[in-house]
Order: structure tokens, then sequence, then C-alpha cells
């Protein structure tokens, strides 16, 4: 026996007996959390849109009829050529758009998403409060891959999925499904509180808000 394997027989033991003196019956979590908040639209998509800003994301507002309009105007600001998707996504929101629409597989390997300029995807909901969006994986999201890859994230929020706050966002979600939670470009500081973006996802975060949807 190893000395690795004593340290592990030890801390185990020392596990086993914690759990021994547990209560066996289940000790009540209080769940009393903030719920049913309410704003109205324009205030909502004021405080969402200034925790976007906060967090160096782009913002623009379009209705539903426009989003095709938009998205090609943002990407070509982008000089995008070549533009991921998720099979889900509506074909509508890029045939205004003229670059490599490319819809994504789940067997292209994720370091080849790196050669996308930029992705598009759906989202499932959002919190005004925190400026979160939130990725459940469904067909117009994608798989998480898709959107910490490429350096380009365009990411389309109706209005109507935006809560007020986190425990309100959070009911609109399916707790089984794979949850991406992202509050702004992707971004760390080092020990100089130098920030550095794109480290471990995107560097550039645009949010497409349908305000009518």
């Amino acid at each position: 026996m190893t000395a690795r394997d004593t340290a592990r027989d030890t801390v185990l033991g020392r596990v086993h007996d914690a759990l021994g003196l547990a209560p066996r019956s289940p000790v009540a979590v209080p769940r009393d959390y903030r719920r049913g908040r309410t704003l109205p639209d324009d205030e909502r998509l004021g405080l969402f849109t200034d925790r976007l800003v906060d967090y160096q994301a782009q913002v623009h507002t379009c209705t539903s009829a426009e989003t095709p309009a938009t998205l090609a105007s943002v990407l070509t600001r982008l000089a995008a050529s070549r533009v991921g998707f998720p099979a889900g996504l509506d074909p509508a929101w890029l045939v205004d758009w003229h670059g490599e629409a490319v819809e994504d597989r789940a067997d292209v390997p994720a370091p080849d998403l790196s050669a996308l300029d930029a992705v598009v995807t759906a989202s499932a909901a959002g919190c005004a409060e925190t400026g979160t969006i939130f990725l459940d994986g469904s067909a117009d999201q994608g798989r998480r891959a898709l959107t910490l890859v490429p350096d380009v994230h365009v990411c389309v929020v109706d209005l109507s999925q935006v809560a007020v706050g986190v425990p309100e966002a959070l009911a609109r979600l399916v707790p089984e499904r794979p949850t991406t939670l992202i509050s702004g470009p992707s971004a760390t500081s080092d020990i100089e509180l130098e920030r550095v973006e794109g480290v471990h996802g995107p560097r550039t975060l645009i949010v497409v808000v349908r305000t009518d949807a």
C-alpha cells in the first residue's frame, strides 16, 4: 500500500464517520426567494441593456420583422465571412446576410469551430437585474462549444424572455437541461487587475433584443 492509498483511505474513513453522525431526517432548506417581480417592458429593457453594456457587451434592439436586417447589419460591420449557427435556428434570420452560413454538427471537433468568424444563436431566458443570458442547449442555441470557441457570439434575446431577477429567470428554465450563463464577453483579470478578454469564451458578445417578442 502506497502513501497515497493510505491518505485516501484516511479521508474516506473520516467522511464515512461523519456521515454516521449526520441526522437521519432531511433538513428543511428555506426557499423563500423573492419571486413574481415585474417591471414595465421599457424599464426591463433599460435595466437589461444597462447591465449588458456595463459588462462591455454590444446591444441592438429591433422588432421581430427587423431581425434579418439587424443581424445582416451586425455581421457586415464585423466583416464576418463565415458564420456558424445551430441546426434549429430560424433560417429566416440570416436571409439578408450574404456570407457563408455554416450549420453546426455534433461531429465537428470543437477546435475546428475557431475557423468561424462568429456564431449566431437564440437564447432560453434573460435576467435584467444581472444582465445575464441563459442558454439551455435547445436546437436554436446549439451545443456549448459552439458559443465558446468562436471569437464573436451574436445572441438574439426576446424581451418576453427577460425576467426581472434571478429567481424569476431560473423559473423559466428546465433544470434537467445543460445551462450556460453569459454575463458579458469572456474576461478575466490578472494579479495587477489588467482585464483580458476572450480567455474562456468569445471576446465579443453582441446581443440583439427583439422588443416585440
